[in-house]
């Protein structure tokens, strides 16, 4: 945890952006994957965490947004508890922890909350993404659980996006440790990247990695020689001479904060021309996005930009035409990247999604493009100091889609179906770096993971 004064700060940032009322965050239990007992690795709501920073299921916290009282509502252990997991802080020392001076029992939370309820007071609350939450609510609240939905804190969402968005420096630390330990899992993998090793060994060891240090991997690890599928997580290839491997994985930190990060090698460590040409330009795509990036620019720009450096290098090599900005203005490139950009990066890998992406990645002046490919920017919203986002540009060749788009004759004027057929079988190349926005532009956060050519052969060629 970080200190007390910290999450106490957080609450009290909370209450000028709200101001009445009280806000209702249930923590996390414990979630089964088979039987009861039988348990997956407990991961607290990263909105709880944010707030109260405990780190136990079976909790919840209150803020009460005018008296200026919290409170920790929770059961102390029993000698069943310490038996098997030996002893464990009371309540109200853990309480402590977070600043907090008033706990009660969790079976006294409903009470409190009808209290409040008659009383006419707001409960402020968000939009519940396990089940258990969602019945929990729906008994606190009096509400059959198909119409809590309907009673969800938009006030709240956004106090909580304007706070969660700006990360301050123990943040940035905690988001450049995660950083660093995907170092650890990407230079080892990477390395293993040779013809006769399956998939799975490299996710096995890449997982191992993060867990050893710190956390288990910050979502499922994507690591395919098939990279044309966008989120392979099918494990069971062997690695062929002159395939490319994608591997796009992060790690989690102790305190919950999440890297995300790309790279594509060649397998056996060498590149071809043909691969060598196609890199290239994604590289360019990425290193010309992050000179784009600073405060007072949206985020969409950035991904114009990489759009842009994609068909233009695409065109050098025959496979695009026309006019590259007009190509982009019309959706030619999506052909090759059908997605956006990046994501906000924080306390989740997809920073705050739960609380509906577009209130995370745009607000009242930008909303998301209709647009195949660029429908799916994440993010899209101005830039400010202390955002932390993914630049994530790739070159995709899709059989289906490029199919699909030849048969309707799409984009005929700006692709050249014929000089395009000849990467059918390429796969799909990624890139992608963390990224902090900072008061005059940006830096990649973390340890640099190799990324040029010459880079990602050296690594391997050791």
């Amino acid at each position: 945890m970080f200190t007390s004064e910290v999450y106490t700060k957080r609450r009290n940032a909370l209450r000028k952006e709200l101001k009445s009322g009280l806000v209702l965050l249930p923590g996390n239990s414990e979630a089964a994957y088979n039987y009861p007992d039988n348990t997956y690795t407990f991961r607290q709501d990263s909105n709880f965490s944010y707030f109260f920073g405990l780190d136990h299921p079976g909790l919840a916290g209150v803020i009460d947004l005018e008296n200026g009282v919290d409170y920790i509502f929770g059961n102390e252990v029993d000698i069943e508890d310490i038996i098997w997991m030996g002893p464990q802080p009371g309540m109200r020392e853990q309480a402590a922890l977070a600043g907090v001076n008033s706990t009660a029992p969790l079976s006294e939370l409903s009470v409190f909350i009808s209290n409040l309820i008659r009383m006419g007071r707001d409960v402020h609350f968000l939009k519940p993404y396990r089940g258990e939450t969602l019945l929990q609510l729906s008994d606190l609240l009096g509400v059959h659980h198909s119409r809590i939905s309907d009673y969800v804190s938009l006030p709240l969402i956004k106090a909580i996006v304007k706070l969660r968005s700006i990360k301050d420096k123990l943040e940035i630390a905690e988001i450049e440790k995660a950083v660093d330990v995907a170092w650890l899992m990407f230079t080892e993998g990477m390395k293993m990247a040779h013809p006769g090793i399956k998939e799975q060994t490299i996710v096995g060891t890449m997982e191992g990695i993060a867990i050893a240090h710190g956390r288990p991997v910050s979502f499922p690890i994507i690591l395919s020689i098939n990279g044309q599928i966008l989120h392979n997580h099918h494990h069971g290839n062997m690695l062929k001479e002159g395939r490319m491997l994608v591997i796009d994985a992060g790690a989690e930190t102790s305190l919950n904060y999440a890297s995300d990060i790309t790279r594509t090698v060649p397998v056996g460590g060498k590149f071809s021309q043909r691969q060598r040409e196609i890199y290239g330009i994604v590289l360019n795509a990425n290193l010309n996005a992050i000179a784009a990036t600073e405060p007072g620019v949206f985020y969409r720009d950035c991904h114009v930009v990489a759009c842009e450096t994609i068909a233009a290098g695409l065109k050098e090599l025959g496979l695009m035409r026309g006019d590259v900005k007009e190509a982009v203005a019309a959706g030619a490139h999506a052909l090759f990247l059908p997605h956006g950009l990046g994501h906000m990066l924080g306390m989740d890998v997809h920073d705050m999604e739960g609380l509906g992406q577009i209130n995370v990645g745009y607000d009242d002046e930008i909303k998301p493009s209709t647009q195949f490919g660029t429908a799916y920017l994440r993010m899209g919203r101005r830039l400010q100091p202390g955002f932390v986002i993914t630049n994530e540009p790739g070159i995709y060749f899709i059989p289906e889609l490029i199919d699909l788009w030849k048969s309707e004759k799409k984009f005929a004027e700006f692709i050249n179906y014929i000089k395009v057929d000849e990467y059918r079988d390429f796969g799909g190349i990624r890139i992608e770096d963390d990224i902090l926005v900072t008061e005059d532009g940006c830096r990649v956060l973390g340890k640099p993971i190799p990324k040029t050519v010459e880079e990602i052969e050296n690594l391997m060629r050791r």
